[in-house]
């Protein structure tokens, strides 16, 4: 939303107060230029076409974390023959078998599930995260900013990766879905603090933000009605490429030892099993992979279309 956009809301809203007698800040005035910013952006991406990729893609994936049986093709990952040990796809068993003979599509398609679990868990801990601590840095200001930038500055010289292991390693002795999102959000919110605080230091001194303080607005309504809507369209941006990012991330961590163990399914522990096997069988490494590889594409092409709608300087 322009500057543009809040002085004439604001005005709107002190014709209403005058009209009715009432000049008061808590008149809730729906205005259609309060949408205008989403209209507009959304006629963006319609005609986007990474946009459309990246939803079917999502919404596929989002689906078979939710209903893996549907795409399994009945078959149960955890019943397993070693006589088809090693075997390769086929008509019937499209992904062929792993080294214990399981069905190789049905370990592919349930986990997607955990593998989506920790990616949205953990983006939905940094935004809390990164929101809070973001908004009350760059509205407060003075030592209060600088403590929290300090903070934030200690927490970015540690690596994501390199932390989570330490956590996973130190603090908890059960590494479930639950666990491994914590470790991944808690030294990943940084860049959603930066984002939200800076765009709280840009609009806080603007006339509209002025407008309300004199109305008798409070700090928590000025936040949250004029000054946090302004960070909505960076943070989701962000927010959409990160479930991608921290999904890859916690292949990572299991292909490394530190993150889910079995019998839990996973991506990262079908990837750890194959690589010794990638001469004799490389189906066991390849199908979880390029599953993984498409589903971070998904969010990354969805996070990149949100930028270029959301910035009106991408659109004629």
């Amino acid at each position: 939303m322009t500057d543009q956009q809040h002085r004439d809301l604001l005005h709107d809203e002190v014709q209403a107060g005058t009209t009715t007698g009432l000049a008061s800040p808590s008149v809730d005035v729906t205005n259609e230029r309060q949408n205008s910013l989403w209209s507009d952006a959304w006629k963006a991406l319609k005609r986007n076409p990474l946009f459309w990729i990246g939803v079917v893609l999502g919404v596929f994936f989002v689906l078979m974390a939710l209903f893996p049986s549907l795409f399994a093709r009945g078959a149960d990952p955890r019943e397993c023959s070693l006589t088809n040990s090693k075997g390769t796809p086929s008509a019937d068993h499209w992904f062929g078998f792993d080294q214990q003979g399981c069905d190789y599509l049905a370990n592919v398609v349930y986990g997607a599930r955990n593998s989506l679990i920790i990616g949205v868990l953990a983006v939905l801990v940094v935004l809390v995260l990164g929101v809070l601590v973001g908004a009350i840095a760059g509205f407060y200001g003075g030592a209060l900013d600088s403590g929290l930038s300090r903070l934030a500055d200690i927490f970015y010289a540690v690596p994501t990766v390199l932390a989570a292991i330490v956590i996973l390693r130190s603090v908890f002795t059960d590494r479930g879905p639950t666990q491994v999102a914590i470790a991944l959000a808690v030294f990943g919110w940084m860049t959603a603090m930066r984002l939200v605080r800076s765009q709280v230091i840009a609009v806080k001194s603007s006339d509209y933000v002025a407008a309300a303080r004199a109305m008798g607005a409070s700090n928590r309504r000025i936040l949250a009605r004029h000054i946090l809507p302004n960070a909505v369209a960076p943070v989701l941006v962000y927010a959409t490429i990160t479930v991608g990012v921290l999904i890859a991330a916690e292949a990572t961590l299991t292909y490394l030892g530190v993150g889910l163990v079995r019998p839990a399914i996973s991506w990262g522990l079908q990837i750890d099993a194959g690589q010794s096997l990638v001469r004799t069988a490389p189906h066991l490494v390849l199908f979880p992979s390029a599953i993984l590889t498409l589903t971070v594409m998904a969010f990354i092409m969805l996070g990149d279309a949100l930028r270029d709608a959301l910035d009106p300087r991408q659109r004629a």
